[in-house]
């Protein structure tokens, strides 16, 4: 009996595990409180200010960004600032497409130090300042008038629950001065009353409140209103384009199939390079969220893959750094083929034990899939060690890292130190994109002292240093020391290591492309298809989206925010 009942409460305390955990991977946080403002200025453009009051619930993770989808594309993004409780954030952004339906109309807040952690609530602020393109023509009864059309941002369904105090405001341009002129649209969706509140704001302009304690955070709501177009300048009406009307029948049929198979053609072009552009990003999402400071310590390596360089590039420097450790040597070049020190040296990073360990298996296929296994483990690496540091500043200091590189190879006063210097540097100086042209602009005119481990890269130079590469004399301070380097020519050496990438991707990886596609579906997979999506990491996101709507009234502005996580 007793064994039967440890047996139950082993079960029981491994379901209520499996449901915390599960629990801690949904996201879920309700809305207690939302003001929304917006402000239609003398110039025609817009301010959007808005105030959210999250709740987020104990078992989901912390609130770390927050997308706002803002609903014209035409903003500045430079004027756009935000807090969480009064404390001012610095990480703003376009958003990311991965988080927002479409990032041209949204922006992407982190909330560093400051996210809202499970079970806390927290007061998140962001203005827009200088939103264009905002003002349509009135198409009513009233010719002269400018039309706007509003619809807050809001949140996936998903995501967010419980009701929402919720207050919309919009403010008209200061020379709107009488009650009269101005006309307000029935908002469609709202759950308050259709008719706002009315009057003059602290600055003088009159205003359309709207209120609800019954609204919530995911439903599209949309508000508008029109006013007299003498109070904003013409130029800033959006003009529709003109109608044109003709005959179905005075086109020529062949024109319509022409412009079909036009658009289809571009369609399946771009979708083409985008799709090839894609299978190059394999760093995950999660990586290019910006942190704070700079992540010091990586090897050149694994800054490449930071920097998201070609797969066969960063396999050449991975193949260079066990070469110099005298972990192997290469015994044929085309196909590329290694022999493998044993023992290996200890001071092999794990990138480079599995690089050894995938040229143990037959070339091939099975090489291949072991490089690409290699390659996902590095990538993955990476982005752990870059949790919480800033990619765009750790990216900076490895480029200036690289800059160095180059300069000492380039300072150096003798042909021997240049040498030694660009052997020390060589993965470094590899990071330069055009690490071709430069190495050969440095080592063009000859001879080059190369580095005694050159030989085990290069087997047809090896087979000749004993006999034919001259000796290079170095005198030390009583000129009595000489220093025997073997020598190449440079244009010769230059062309060797450029030569090493193609060479690599040649006789290893086949198509490039292909290789680093099939990483990219592993560490960056292609979203689900749906209206919204998410993505998590340490903590959560949450967002709005911009979207298409169609608008019922005469001549509003046709444009919507909503969606998100």
């Amino acid at each position: 009996m007793k064994k039967w009942s440890l047996a139950v409460l082993a079960v029981l305390l491994m379901l209520a595990l499996l449901t915390s955990v599960a629990a801690a991977q949904n996201y879920s946080f309700s809305l207690p409180k939302a003001v929304v403002n917006v402000y239609y200025n003398a110039d025609g453009t817009a301010a959007i200010d808005y105030v959210y009051t999250f709740a987020n619930d104990p078992n989901g993770p912390a609130i770390e960004y927050v997308d706002v989808g803002i609903p014209f594309p035409n903003f500045d993004l430079n004027s756009v600032s935000a807090d969480v409780d009064g404390h001012a954030l610095s990480d703003i952004q376009k958003a990311n497409p991965q988080y927002l339906q479409d990032a041209n109309n949204g922006v992407t807040i982190g909330l560093g130090v400051y996210s809202i952690q499970p079970g806390q609530t927290g007061t998140f602020h962001v203005h827009i300042g200088t939103v264009r393109d905002v003002l349509y023509p009135y198409k009513g009864n009233k010719p002269n008038y400018a039309s706007l059309n509003f619809i807050p941002n809001y949140f996936g369904s998903q995501y967010v629950h419980g009701a929402t105090d919720m207050t919309v405001t919009i403010h008209l341009p200061p020379g709107v001065q009488s009650p009269d002129e101005p006309v307000y649209y029935t908002p469609q969706g709202w759950p308050g009353p259709a008719e706002p509140q009315s009057g003059f704001d602290s600055e003088g302009r009159i205003y359309y409140t709207w209120h609800s304690s019954e609204a919530n955070g995911h439903s599209q709501y949309t508000f508008g209103a029109a006013f007299p177009a003498k109070y904003v300048p013409a130029g800033a009406i959006v003009k529709p384009p003109p109608s044109i009307s003709f005959n179905i029948g005075d086109i020529c049929p062949f024109a319509f199939c022409l412009l079909f198979l036009v658009i289809i053609g571009v369609s399946i072009y771009s979708a083409t390079i985008a799709a090839r552009k894609r299978k190059l990003q394999y760093l995950p999402p999660k990586i290019a969220i910006e942190g704070h400071g700079i992540k010091r310590g990586l090897t050149a390596v694994e800054a490449a893959i930071l920097m998201e360089q070609p797969m066969d590039k960063i396999l050449t420097m991975v193949l260079f750094g066990v070469i110099k450790k005298n972990a192997a040597e290469v015994t044929s070049k085309d196909p590329l083929e290694l022999k493998i020190a044993d023992p290996l040296p200890a001071d092999l990073h794990d990138y480079e034990t599995a690089f050894l360990a995938a040229f143990r298996k037959p070339n091939g296929p099975e090489r291949r899939t072991a490089l690409q296994d290699m390659m996902i483990d590095l990538v993955k690496s990476v982005s752990e060690k870059m949790k919480g540091f800033s990619r765009k500043e750790t990216v900076v200091y490895y480029q200036d890292i690289m800059r160095r590189a180059w300069e000492e190879v380039e300072k150096a006063e003798t042909p021997e130190v240049k040498s030694q210097k660009f052997g020390d540097n060589l993965e470094w100086t590899l990071l330069d994109r055009d690490y071709d042209r430069r190495t050969r602009d440095v080592f063009g005119s000859g001879p080059v002292f190369v580095p005694m481990w050159w030989g085990r890269y290069d087997p047809v130079f090896r087979g000749s240093m004993g006999t034919s590469a001259p000796a290079a004399p170095s005198g030390g301070a009583g000129g009595n020391v000489t220093i025997n380097l073997p020598s190449l020519p440079g244009s010769d050496f230059a062309a060797s290591v450029a030569g090493g990438v193609q060479n690599f991707a040649a006789s290893v990886l086949g198509n490039v492309g292909a290789f680093t596609g099939a990483i990219t579906n592993k560490t960056n997979p292609v979203p689900p298809p749906s209206t919204t999506s998410t993505r998590w990491g340490g903590g959560g996101r949450a967002g709005g989206c911009a979207c298409a709507c169609a608008c019922a009234c005469a001549g509003c502005a046709c444009a919507c925010a909503g969606g998100g996580r």
